[in-house]
């Protein structure tokens, strides 16, 4: 009987002992959807803020012809190729990636669907953050605890009109691109670790 009783007492200490023991641990903070889109977002908005690039096809020189951007001046022999000039409303909107003021249209032949032009948006914006998915575990190099996320990046399209929204959004062009961050929890808080 003795030796059950020390036992007993031997065991309650233990787990006495254990439980003081991870008591005085603490636990990380939970990271959540949003504390991630937060910490990715801030990232973003701690970057300079930068016109979109927007890729103007067919169905996009038609679309800003309607909207007044740019307007026909030349049409050429073959008549497939042209000159647009951008009207005063279009270069309140847009910088041609070759410095002028003039589309200059020459695609290889009238069927030539895959021609394009490329422009940017004098407007700038931060890139945005959408469609967090679910906070997974994340092995690091040199990180104890470490997080990860996939998420969605996306042109921020905030002050365009919707005509030059349209264009944006024709195929021809890639507005949302698929990234994941990793993160690492340093000091008790969770901080952005990189972006890919």
């Amino acid at each position: 009987m003795k030796n059950a009783g020390k036992m007993l007492v031997l065991g309650m200490v233990g787990f006495l002992s254990a439980g003081l023991l991870l008591s005085g641990c603490k636990q990380a903070p939970e990271l959540t959807k949003a504390n991630a889109l937060a910490l990715i977002q801030a990232k973003y908005d701690q970057m300079p803020a930068a016109g979109i690039a927007i890729a103007v096809d067919e169905k996009g020189l038609k679309d800003g012809v309607s909207a007044k951007y740019w307007d026909r001046s030349t049409v050429y022999p073959n008549r497939f190729w042209g000159d647009f000039p951008l009207t005063p409303e279009g270069k309140k909107l847009l910088k041609l990636s070759d410095g002028s003021d003039k589309i200059k249209w020459r695609p290889e032949n009238a069927s030539d669907k895959n021609y394009s032009v490329v422009m940017t948006t004098v407007v700038a914006n931060h890139l945005k953050v959408q469609d967090v998915q679910d906070v997974q575990d994340e092995v690091l190099p040199g990180v104890d605890t470490a997080k990860g996320v996939d998420f969605i990046e996306a042109q921020n399209l905030d002050g365009l009109p919707s005509a030059l929204r349209g264009i944006a959004s024709n195929p021809v062009n890639k507005l949302t691109t698929k990234r994941h961050a990793d993160f690492a929890l340093e000091n008790g808080v969770w901080k952005l670790h990189s972006t890919e």
